[in-house]
């Protein structure tokens, strides 16, 4: 006799279903607010040591979930994990953000050893989450997309506007697309990996594509995007993939009917009734409270969780927020957005 399957509301949304209340879960959520990971982050030491140890990430990785109850968890890791795996050294400079060496101004990976052996105790990360999750939740996993994981690549580090990865995508837009094409390769045998180490779906993280031009948007956010898509669902069928690519705004449209995502993440600066009336039928949608809304909780995180909930009146909904949770945001607020999501 078949054990039956255990009901996740999230994964149902992602599949089109209509859930109500939406299921809910945060970007970000496993990290900085929490007491419990700074606490665990000042025992285990550097951010890249902690996502490379696969017992101190799961438990990262759960410590929302066992607080706030959402109805998925995001595995804890860094979308850097991937130029670090195609062979560029990667370190976190304190109260700076990551660096990267060398920096590929060229574009050019020639002199790198590529080193996917470094993705395994993610896989192993997953794993683990998988055995202590509830029943009911989701796990997902996640990476970069090709556009804004190069920016980090081209530049070795963040950088304002992402203009070294822009000049060059124009000045050498045959050097720049063989960058890319590196970055869609192994970002499709990663996410194969750890959907094969138990992740219900994956999210494909574009934070940066609202810093490009129309054309190059769709040349180096919508291709790349549509090409890891089609591979996924060539390889792994059945695992829904949510595109979000932060910025995009109008270019949501093309976004979604290129990339054909399973469901689309809505940025805080969208308005989501826009959304519902232009995006498809049926699309699958995910968002899009301010983070800042959070931070400042009272009437005015309730009139904008309120007003996200009324949008979506027929169309399959996963609350979260526009971009990722904040280090400041008190417990208390978040508390108060799930009660009245889940009212």
């Amino acid at each position: 006799m078949s054990l039956p399957v255990p009901d996740r509301p999230l994964l149902a949304v992602l599949r089109g279903e209509l859930r109500d209340p939406p299921p809910v879960w945060f970007m970000r959520q496993a990290g900085r607010y929490l007491p419990e990971y700074r606490a665990l982050r000042a025992d285990k030491g550097g951010f890249l040591d902690l996502c490379y140890d696969p017992e101190a990430a799961a438990e990262v990785t759960l410590q929302p979930i066992r607080r706030f109850g959402f109805d998925g968890a995001i595995l804890f890791s860094d979308i850097l994990v991937v130029p670090h795996a195609l062979g560029q050294n990667l370190w976190f400079e304190a109260g700076e953000g990551p660096r990267l060496d060398p920096p590929l101004q060229n574009g050019l990976l020639d002199g790198l050893q590529g080193m996917p052996e470094r993705l395994q105790p993610i896989y192993a990360t997953v794993s683990r989450v998988v055995a202590d999750l509830p029943p009911t939740a989701t796990m997902l996993g996640f990476a970069g997309s090709p556009w804004t994981v190069a920016t980090y690549m081209v530049a070795g580090r963040g950088s304002k506007d992402q203009a070294p990865a822009r000049r060059l995508a124009y000045r050498d837009p045959v050097a720049f697309a063989r960058l890319v094409d590196a970055i869609v390769d192994l970002t499709v045998d990663y996410l194969c990996g750890q959907i094969d180490a138990g992740v219900h779906a994956v999210q494909l993280f574009d934070s940066w594509a609202g810093s490009l031009a129309p054309e190059q948007f769709r040349r180096w956010v919508v291709e790349p995007n549509a090409r890891i898509v089609a591979a996924l669902r060539a390889r792994r069928p059945g695992t829904p993939v949510i595109g979000f690519p932060k910025g995009a705004g109008a270019k949501l449209v093309d976004y979604v009917a290129g990339v054909t995502p399973d469901a689309v993440g809505l940025d805080e600066t969208v308005d989501p009734a826009w959304a519902d009336a232009t995006l498809p039928a049926g699309l699958p949608v995910q968002g899009n409270l301010d983070p800042l809304a959070l931070i400042t909780g009272g009437d005015a995180l309730a009139r904008a969780v309120a007003a996200i909930r009324a949008a979506f009146p027929v169309r399959p909904h996963i609350f979260n927020l526009g971009h990722g949770i904040l280090p400041d945001t008190p417990l208390s607020h978040v508390e108060q957005a799930l009660a009245m999501v889940r009212a």
